[in-house]
């Protein structure tokens, strides 16, 4: 399998994040990076850089309001007297249709949604080209591979239109959805991150042109918390075209697998021609976010079900966070995928 990677990801290194009341350091971590650099070429997976394609496909999901912020930010933010290292929004409208500060610290607030997005001064050259990662492993899809693999980082897929939010920048996953389309395909975007993609749907939520679908824990108790109920379903034209299939804390693989099914069957009846695989490995039992608990063997199990749909597909790298596992996770679900 072809894999896309530019180092210039590195450059992100994210130091603060608030849980329960308490600042820890942030989990999203650069060291990802070689972890899942290693367990992929394990796998076979022969890693390119990426080409540039410009502001234009990513412009095409986000608004020009929301890239201008999150690549001026960090400068403005430096010129307040006794500012952090790093962007941390301390203020939040209670209404995105009210006023738009000019104020860095109130546009902090607006366009980032929680304290697990700072922004630091590499993170939008780090976000940028993992953007461009996923665009060019897309070309390689487009070009005639039967699937590519993009090591995304930092994320994406709890980026909306215009708001960061849990740890992503940009919508990798979206972005590469949308330049498919632009090439009329017809993409489904499969979300088996163990957080709801709730920026996903929202840039999607309205609209009846790509499909998405997530499975992961129920938000009543887990990050997003908002978003990621059964009951959201579209509005106005995507209404019918968001399948959300939250799951139990703990859910295992066999029950996992099980829940998988309706997500492969909606992507069948709506006829994608392309699946983007927003690829959380964050869903393992021994995560440090723990939320669901698939095994290492249980990965390759769901990439050898999701090669069912037999359809070109590009395996975006969404969460899955430092621990043991990481590496040997995406190798078995590469491998899984592969032997499918």
């Amino acid at each position: 399998m072809k894999a896309v990677f530019d180092a210039r990801q590195w450059k992100h290194d994210p130091q603060n994040f608030m849980a329960n009341g308490r600042s820890l350091r942030n989990p999203e971590q650069p060291e990802r990076i070689r972890i899942l650099t290693e367990g992929a070429t394990r796998a076979g997976a022969e890693f390119i850089e990426p080409e540039d394609h410009g502001a234009g496909p990513i412009g095409a999901v986000h608004s020009p309001e929301y890239l201008t912020f999150l690549e001026t930010i960090h400068t403005r933010w430096k010129r307040i007297e006794g500012s952090s290292d790093e962007v941390i929004p301390n203020i939040h409208p209670d209404n995105r249709g009210a006023n738009y500060p000019k104020s860095a610290v109130g546009q902090a607030g607006y366009h980032q949604a929680d304290t697990a997005c700072p922004i630091a001064e590499g993170t939008w050259e780090a976000a940028y080209w993992s953007a461009q990662t996923a665009l060019t492993a897309a070309d390689l899809v487009l070009g005639g591979e039967k699937s590519a693999y993009a090591l995304c980082r930092p994320p994406g897929h709890h980026a909306f239109a215009d708001l960061a939010g849990g740890f992503c920048f940009l919508n990798n996953s979206a972005i590469a959805a949308e330049y498919f389309r632009k090439q009329g395909l017809r993409p489904a975007i499969l979300d088996v991150d163990v957080h709801h993609g709730n920026g996903t749907q929202g840039i999607f939520y309205n609209r009846n042109d790509v499909l998405t679908v997530s499975l992961h824990a129920d938000p009543d108790r887990f990050y997003p918390f908002f978003w990621g109920g059964r009951q959201e379903r579209g509005k106005g034209l995507g209404e019918g075209y968001n399948l959300n299939i939250p799951l139990p804390r703990g859910t295992g693989d066999d029950d996992y697998l099980k829940a998988l099914e309706p997500a492969l069957a909606r992507i069948d009846a709506f006829g994608a021609d392309v699946v983007v695989i927003a690829l959380g490995l964050d869903s393992h039992e021994n995560d440090p976010l723990q939320g669901l608990s698939i095994t290492t063997p249980g990965f390759a199990r769901l990439g050898a079900a999701i090669a069912t749909l037999n359809r070109p597909t590009l395996l975006v790298q969404e969460g899955g966070y430092l621990s043991e596992d990481l590496g040997h996770n995406i190798e078995n679900f590469l491998k899984g995928f592969e032997g499918g």
